[in-house]
Parts: structure tokens; C-alpha cells; sequence
């Protein structure tokens, strides 16, 4: 359990609306209490209103953040999962920084102290979780175009086939590398290497104006 000595808390909270009956103190009374039973400091309160938890940014969450990488407190403290990050990975991946930065996590109603050893294992499994997902996407991925190369599907961008004549005439009449990509629905790059091209043509087509020695 983390020592009370001189310990800092950030505490966060969100509510999605502010006209439907939401009323952000259901949350902020109870982390107050909790911080004031176990002694803790509260340096700093951060607080999103009206804000959804579907988005990975938020004001006062990315205040939270840039606070934390300037070790302003010592525990982030949330009334729970759900009002501070929006899926598993969101929520490992704001762990994790907090795991590099020395900072632990507490989340009140789901009894997460990750200095703790079951915190510490829930954090372990979460990643876990999250490493499984991104495995199953992968795969999932990875099914998709082989079943796509079986029915004889192209896979990636279509091919272009350019006119390097008409490149370097756009080119010659000042046209920009935007504007030519544009106009001929191809990258910078390609127009390019289309230019290069086009200029590797005309000098094989120019006749050679030297004379020969006898």
C-alpha cells in the first residue's frame, strides 16, 4: 500500500454531459474523502466536463499527462476506469507512462492500487489483454489478404501508368510538382521519377551534334 508520507495525489474526473442529471461531485466528494482519510496531499484537481470518454483527448486529461511527465504528483486517483480512459489499450498505455514515470494509479471504485501486488497483477494482465488484441487484429489482417491473393484480388495501390511527355511539357511550362501530381492523380514522388524519365527519353531520342574525327 503506498506510504501516506508526503504523498501527492492528482485526482481526475469526467462527466459526458452536464445537463442530463450528470453531476461531476458524485465523484470528486468521494475521491476527496478518500485522499483526506489516507492523509494524501491534493496539489491538483483535473476535472473534464461534457467531454465523451470515447476521445483520447480531453483538456484536463492532457493537462494530467503533461503534469505527470513534470512529476507534479506522486498517484493519479480516479472514482474509476471508465471516466479516465476509453478502452484497455488507452488505459495500458497512460499505465505504462505513469509505471516509467514512478507515478501510481488508483482507482476507487474498481480497488486498483498498482502499488500494490494485486494492482501490480492487474496491470499485468491488462497487458496481456492488450497484447492479445493486437495479436488477434494482426492476425485478422493477415487472413484478410490471403483470402484476398486466393481469389486473385490486386493488392495495394493501383498502378499508374504516366505520360512522361505530358510530365515534362507541365513541368517545362513552370507547372508546380503539386499541381502535376494532381492533375495526372499520382504522388510528387512518382511525377518525379516520371520527369527523370521523360528526361532519360529525350536525350536517347536527340541525335549526337559531334563530329567525327577522321
Amino acid at each position: 500500500m503506498i506510504d501516506a508520507k508526503l504523498i501527492r495525489v492528482a485526482l481526475y474526473a469526467r462527466v459526458s454531459t452536464t445537463n442530463h442529471g450528470q453531476d461531476v461531485t458524485v465523484q470528486t466528494r468521494e475521491l476527496k474523502e478518500f485522499v483526506e482519510c489516507r492523509g494524501w496531499q491534493l496539489p491538483g484537481e483535473y476535472v473534464d466536463l461534457g467531454i465523451s470518454g470515447s476521445k483520447d483527448r480531453r483538456p484536463q486529461l492532457d493537462r494530467l499527462m503533461a503534469d505527470a511527465r513534470g512529476r507534479a504528483f506522486d498517484v493519479v486517483l480516479v472514482w474509476k476506469f471508465d471516466r479516465f480512459a476509453r478502452s484497455v489499450s488507452h488505459l495500458l498505455r497512460a499505465l505504462e507512462t505513469f509505471q516509467a514515470l514512478g507515478i501510481d494509479f488508483v482507482s476507487l471504485c474498481e480497488s486498483l492500487d498498482t502499488s500494490t501486488p494485486t494492482g501490480k497483477m492487474v496491470f499485468t494482465v491488462l497487458g496481456a489483454v492488450a497484447e492479445l488484441e493486437r495479436s488477434l487484429i494482426i492476425e485478422r489482417v493477415k487472413a484478410g489478404l490471403r483470402n484476398a491473393r486466393a481469389k486473385g484480388k490486386r493488392l495495394g495501390r493501383p498502378r499508374i501508368t504516366l505520360d512522361v511527355y505530358r510530365v515534362g511539357e507541365l513541368h517545362n511550362a513552370g507547372v508546380s510538382w503539386q499541381q502535376i501530381a494532381k492533375q495526372l492523380g499520382c504522388g510528387v514522388g512518382t511525377a518525379h521519377r516520371a520527369f527523370h524519365n521523360f528526361s532519360k527519353k529525350v536525350k536517347d531520342e536527340t541525335p549526337s551534334s559531334g563530329v567525327a574525327s577522321r
